[in-house]
């Protein structure tokens, strides 16, 4: 009698939780016009700037790695306090990096930012391309070697020729790393002739439905991104129900094979359930 030889069993995965946010330095935006009647408060410190990043970091107990955009590094704005430190050690998030760009005097100090749950082995600022300077790419690896898994934080010019260039310039930062995740406020939609370059150079997959993440109070344009290469495994992506700023939170599930989980240090944190 032959025993018939069983199917191999699907390869173990592993999922991680990733959240991107534009937070506009704790300020809080409902209408087009609180640009205008609320301009003043932009540039001051205050209690609901405060309150906001409270209010945000409570919400971070179910994310494993977080990227913020326009988090004040301590300028005059934010009292001078350092927004991605202050809501890192508030949500218990062990390791944070922050990458400042655009200084304004002392008046604001914007910054890419990284929460983290899991050790990172390397973490390299990266100024980004452009007419006008300040926009930066914060590029983060977890692990060593083939298997490693790397993540960009990025925030994008408004310009669609500073944009090209831009995400020419990340798409050759990206070129080593076959496992890897881009995620930020990248101030195009995925269907952008630029976006379209991308995901031609680099193992990025578009997204499979856009997520209109701007502005909050009535989202219709998908400006925030977390993208993946194709073998790591986008299972879902939704925003958060509170807006923080005039961009929604963009949370996504994300599944890796149990090989570049275990390089990445990420093989222990499994999730189970629905946000």
């Amino acid at each position: 009698m032959t025993r018939a030889t069983p199917n191999p069993s699907p390869a173990p995965e592993r999922t991680l939780r990733l959240l991107s946010c534009n937070i506009l330095a704790g300020a809080s935006v409902q209408r087009y016009s609180d640009y205008f009647t609320r301009s003043v408060n932009a540039v001051l410190p205050g209690r609901t700037k405060l309150a906001n990043l409270d209010s945000l970091a409570e919400l971070l107990h179910e994310f494993d790695v977080v990227g913020l955009q326009e988090a004040d590094a301590g300028s005059l704005r934010s009292g001078f306090l350092n927004q991605t430190r202050y809501i890192a050690e508030a949500a218990g998030m062990p390791y944070w990096s922050h990458q400042p760009n655009r200084p304004m005097a002392r008046v604001a100090h914007s910054a890419n930012g990284l929460l983290s749950r899991i050790e990172p082995s390397e973490v390299i600022d990266y100024p980004l391309p452009g007419r006008i300077k300040g926009r930066g790419a914060l590029f983060v690896r977890f692990g060593h070697g083939p298997d490693s898994l790397v993540v960009v934080i990025a925030h994008l010019s408004l310009g669609a020729a500073a944009r090209l260039g831009q995400l020419a310039f990340i798409a050759e930062l990206l070129a080593p790393y076959p496992h890897a995740v881009l995620m930020g406020d990248l101030n195009t939609e995925p269907a952008s002739l630029e976006m379209r370059h991308l995901f031609d150079k680099t193992a990025l997959q578009p997204p499979s439905v856009a997520t209109p993440t701007f502005p909050s109070w009535k989202p219709r344009r998908a400006l925030d991104h977390i993208l993946t290469s194709a073998d790591i495994k986008l299972e879902r992506t939704w925003t958060l129900p509170r807006a923080f700023s005039d961009h929604l939170p963009l949370a996504a599930e994300i599944r890796l094979p149990i090989a570049l989980a275990q390089a990445s240090g990420a093989a222990s944190l499994i999730h189970t359930g629905t946000p």
